[in-house]
């Protein structure tokens, strides 16, 4: 299996992992968006909070160039440690939500 292939395998992995944390509280449904051809992945909810609307994306991944990029991480556990956890090196990963002038700093890939 090539690299991009198995971080495909990965990537997709762990956004349907993150899509198992159901919200404690509202009727909000959680689902994903896995768009291969595109290499595209979100996991979403979708519900109501008492009288408040949510609807959102919760964790946003793309691979670009062969790299692995965090666009959102609005997780409770850094979607970046789940990645790196199943297999994904770090310097294969973007941390896309930092501006590219600041990630030199984080530890993982600039671009």
């Amino acid at each position: 299996m090539d690299r991009i292939a198995k971080y495909r395998e990965i990537v997709q992995k762990v956004v349907r992992e993150y899509a198992t944390h159901k919200p404690y509280h509202g009727q909000i449904d959680i689902g994903t968006i896995i768009d291969s051809e595109r290499d595209r992945y979100l996991v979403l909810q979708v519900g109501w909070d008492e009288v408040r609307r949510v609807h959102g994306c919760t964790v946003h991944i793309d691979i670009i160039s062969d790299k692995v990029w965090i666009q959102y991480d609005g997780s409770s556990y850094p979607v970046a440690e789940a990645l790196m956890e199943a297999g994904i090196p770090r310097e294969d990963i973007v941390l896309g939500f930092h501006p590219e002038n600041l990630r030199q700093y984080t530890g993982f890939a600039v671009s």
